[in-house]
């Protein structure tokens, strides 16, 4: 592996990528700001002086060469992950380095599976896409709930947000893969994605105390449906989001999210639950922490430096679970979210 601690954050200056070059920063990386907009990188270069900008576009290669030249990763944090994760990936498998992104964008993250899964084990490097809280923190948890189990007849994962405030490029990404669904809903069942018109329910889920029962929306999809499969033989997999929270997401005029903290996260908390069963036997994961957003960070820079000192199960495309071990992953991150596992 590459020996040099600069690691490429391509969209650098959005919300996501701030807290990235943030972490990267504390966990002793030197970020190299990459992104399509020089104006706002040479803004956040000001507020972190020494740092390297490079802008580029996903539309010029040449570009993107010169923003991972030098780098040991990179991690994408630009969306519509449906027009960035290709070119950002063909750029890295140039360049003979890890590729890392943080989407949550459920047919996006299929694509990269399907198109660079075969390129990207013959290079001999690692693709790690959904590294986020939405796909990745998921199938973290499912994977370390199953432990020892090959199989499993149902993966749960309920997700009690106290609220979304969404940003931007939350917003931008869910118009961008409801155009391409046709304005359609997508389940996994059966082994196989389902897109289906049919009206989401609303459930009660049994959240562990202190948030107990609360009303959730079923067949809520997340990216967890695409990371989950990728290696995990279960044939269902359903996800649930906390009625509050989807309304505002749904609502046109919820603001951004606004820092309450010196590290920049909002006043959002979450709980997320995984519950797998086979047969009669049931396991439990649990995550609690603060920030969607924010906590995207340190999974996806713990990805980086698990790849590049050598941690990882898979080559070519991995979803986390399948790359990383998982309980030891999930409690590396202590500082950031509290693990539990029930089994």
């Amino acid at each position: 592996m590459n020996g040099t601690k600069a690691i490429a954050v391509f969209g650098a200056y959005g919300h996501t990528g701030r807290f990235v070059v943030a972490e990267l920063l504390d966990r002793g990386f030197v970020p190299l700001l990459s992104g399509r907009d020089p104006e706002k990188l040479e803004a956040l270069a000001a507020s972190r002086p020494g740092l390297a900008v490079r802008p580029a576009t996903v539309d010029d290669p040449a570009s993107l060469d010169r923003a991972l030249a030098g780098a040991a990763a990179v991690i994408n944090c630009a969306g519509p992950f449906a027009v960035t994760a290709a070119p950002v990936v063909e750029a890295a498998l140039r360049a003979g380095i890890p590729y890392v992104d943080v989407a949550a964008e459920i047919e996006a993250n299929l694509d990269t599976f399907t198109h660079f899964a075969d390129r990207a084990r013959a290079a001999g490097t690692v693709v790690v896409p959904a590294m986020a809280f939405f796909g990745g923190l998921g199938d973290l948890l499912v994977t370390a709930a199953m432990g020892d189990w090959t199989a499993a007849d149902e993966a749960h994962v309920a997700y009690g947000l106290s609220s979304w405030h969404p940003t931007a490029g939350t917003r931008t990404a869910g118009a961008v893969s409801g155009e391409r669904r046709e304005g359609r809903r997508v389940r996994y069942s059966q082994g196989r994605l389902e897109y289906h018109d049919d009206a989401l329910p609303t459930l009660k889920w049994p959240f562990p105390e202190p948030l107990g029962a609360r009303e959730v929306i079923g067949e809520f999809t997340m990216a967890d449906v695409v990371t989950v499969p990728s290696h995990l033989a279960v044939p269902e997999v359903r996800t649930y989001m906390a009625v509050e929270a989807a309304g505002d997401l749904a609502a046109p005029d919820t603001p951004a999210p606004t820092a309450v903290d010196e590290r920049g996260r909002s006043g959002q908390t979450f709980l997320v639950d995984v519950v797998v069963r086979s047969g009669a036997a049931e396991r439990r994961a649990v995550a609690r922490g603060q920030d969607i957003y924010a906590v995207t960070a340190p999974l996806a820079v713990e990805a980086v430096h698990r790849i590049l000192t050598g941690r990882v199960r898979a080559l070519g495309v991995a979803s986390a679970g399948a790359v990383f071990d998982a309980p030891d992953f999930l409690g590396a991150l202590s500082a950031h979210l509290a693990f539990e596992l029930h089994r």
